[in-house]
């Protein structure tokens, strides 16, 4: 099962969602990630491995001073323990970064009509094929883009999603996979238990 956290508030996310994703580790896992706003675009620090390994690779989160931001804890379903295959997953136009806890059910049919519409894959995972129907389905209106692209998942999922344009806002959407929502002072926080955010928020 995999491990979801996010947090938009007045702290650097990074250091926020490592320490939350620490608190998934009992869920097990192969690979981690975060996605913070870095100059307008999406940055992803991903890799295979213990959580460790994350940390060490982005100085646990100093220096990354984005107050948003998503991160993950993989266990491997679709496609192998690898650093490709670690979520986040971005969109092909870089636009929309995506976590994911759940399994869907139809994408190997969306991704071949993804393919036909010139759209590149570079994991094995069902995950990145939601970040390109984002990309496939965006008008311009976030929840409207949201929206259409849940209609067409079947299966079970919990996902965390950000959008480029969109610097601040982390967006959370779920059917049959859990994912909460906690109400902190300095922010607010989504996780898939308990655990991750209980420390700091208040509700």
């Amino acid at each position: 099962m995999c491990g979801i956290v996010g947090f938009t508030g007045l702290k650097p996310a990074a250091p926020i969602l490592l320490q939350g994703l620490k608190r998934l580790e009992y869920r097990g896992y192969d690979s981690a990630g975060i996605a913070v706003f870095k100059d307008h675009k999406i940055s992803i620090k991903k890799s295979e491995g213990r959580l460790k390994t994350l940390c060490e690779l982005i100085d646990n989160g100093n220096g990354m001073d984005s107050t948003a931001g998503i991160g993950h804890t993989r266990w491997a379903t679709h496609g192998k323990p690898s650093d490709v295959n670690a979520h986040p997953h971005k969109s092909q136009n870089g636009k929309f970064a995506v976590v994911h806890n759940g399994i869907i059910e139809n994408y190997a049919a969306l991704k071949n009509m993804l393919i036909e519409h010139g759209y590149t894959f570079v994991s094995e995972t069902d995950t990145e094929v939601v970040a390109h129907l984002l990309q496939f389905n965006d008008d311009g209106d976030m929840l409207s883009t949201i929206s259409k692209t849940i209609r067409q998942l079947e299966g079970s999922y919990a996902l965390g999603i950000l959008n480029a344009d969109l610097p601040g806002d982390v967006y959370a959407v779920r059917c049959a996979s859990p994912l909460l929502v906690g109400v902190a002072d300095e922010g607010n926080m989504i996780a898939s238990d308990i655990p991750a955010i209980l420390p700091l928020t208040r509700k």
